[in-house]
């Protein structure tokens, strides 16, 4: 059972994280025009944040949740293979459109696959398995826009986001293999009633608010290593330095997953590791060279495999049976609109070059650590 699950989250996740580069590449390879291609790739990213509570109440309320999550992570596949079909043959409004649609699909395929766990396992499996599936999301992160960037070179962009497509579809199928019960009640909870629980629970409410300051500062990496890869003559060091924090995640979601430290309390680890993750950005300024930088990426980045995995097993634990899909759905849309803004703001900050904002995002972590431990602490 666990390695279909781990396949349904793989394929729906290299979907999803190869789709932010495939329309991108589809989009210039049939119209050649770069606007439209970050238009199309944020009309597919933006409805992540803004359908989570959406598509997560849905979920909760469904008596059979199979059928609904095999219809829309199979519906964000369709979606993702219409646009690389018919990018430069429709209309841009049409394709759009599409690719909002497959957007609105997508939270499922994500923190909603994740919220299924507490189900599909026994207590003392779970967090094993949240820290392999916390794995999936980096193994998609790590691969998905390299694979798709190889494909389109060899074969066209077209034929990659049909691949993804196709790869989102089967997970939709695999879905409907997993025993998920049929449920008695159907939930009647308002959309706003996951904002509710996050906010009214305590623990949910330290870690959401923590771990969305903490995706603020990794919006940031992307201009960052860009940043650090000028500053060391080295043009590579961009995506090596990116590589390297990933990898670092995908090694600690492992090494958790074969022991997990702090299960009993998996808030404080949240917090913990957001703490460790400061320590090696802060110093990253202070070294010569790539090397010793990638050594501190890679360090920084194997605290985030922790965390994640642990953030799992805080919702699963605190968030109410009515809204538990939707508190999974909706912390996931917290944190890609943190990233957003995080991102955004580097880009206002990027005078200050890449030490500054090394030094930044490093105070960012830190200071969510210590604000979610004082918000654990208050009665």
């Amino acid at each position: 059972m666990i390695y279909r699950y781990l396949t349904v989250a793989a394929l729906a996740r290299f979907a999803d994280e190869g789709a932010r580069v495939a329309l991108v590449l589809v989009a210039l390879d049939a119209t050649g025009s770069a606007l439209f291609g970050g238009v199309l790739a944020g009309a597919f990213m933006v409805p992540h944040v803004l359908a989570g509570p959406a598509v997560g109440a849905l979920a909760d309320r469904a008596r059979r949740r199979a059928p609904v999550y095999a219809l829309l992570i199979g519906g964000n596949g369709v979606a993702i293979a219409l646009c690389g079909l018919l990018a430069g043959v429709a209309p841009h409004a049409v394709v759009l459109v599409i690719a909002v649609l497959g957007g609105c699909c997508a939270p499922l395929g994500t923190g909603g696959l994740s919220s299924l766990i507490k189900e599909l396992f026994r207590p003392e499996r779970r967090d094993r398995v949240y820290g392999l599936d916390v794995m999936t999301y980096n193994l998609a992160g790590i691969c998905g826009p390299a694979v798709v960037a190889g494909v389109a070179q060899l074969a066209g962009a077209r034929l990659a986001t049909v691949a993804l497509g196709a790869g989102a579809v089967t997970a939709g199928l695999l879905v409907l293999s997993l025993p998920l019960r049929r449920r008695e009640f159907t939930g009647g909870t308002a959309l706003t009633a996951g904002f509710g629980a996050i906010w009214r629970i305590r623990p949910l409410r330290a870690v959401t608010v923590a771990t969305g300051l903490g995706a603020g500062a990794y919006g940031a990496f992307p201009l960052v290593t860009t940043l650090l890869a000028i500053q060391y003559h080295a043009g590579y060091a961009a995506g090596a330095l990116l590589s390297a924090a990933a990898i670092g995640g995908l090694t600690g979601s492992l090494l958790y997953a074969r022991h997990p430290v702090g299960a009993r309390r998996p808030e404080r680890t949240v917090m913990i590791c957001l703490l460790a993750s400061a320590l090696p950005l802060a110093a990253v300024p202070f070294v010569p060279g790539v090397l010793p930088a990638l050594l501190l990426f890679a360090a920084a980045g194997f605290f985030v495999g922790p965390q994640s995995a642990a953030l799992f097993a805080s919702r699963d634990r605190h968030a109410p049976p009515a809204v538990h899909t939707q508190v999974f759905t909706l912390g996931a849309g917290l944190k890609v609109t943190a990233s957003a803004l995080g991102a955004a703001l580097a880009g206002y900050a990027a005078g200050a070059g890449p030490d500054g904002l090394l030094l930044a995002a490093a105070g960012v972590y830190a200071a969510a650590g210590a604000l979610g431990g004082a918000l654990l602490l208050r009665d």
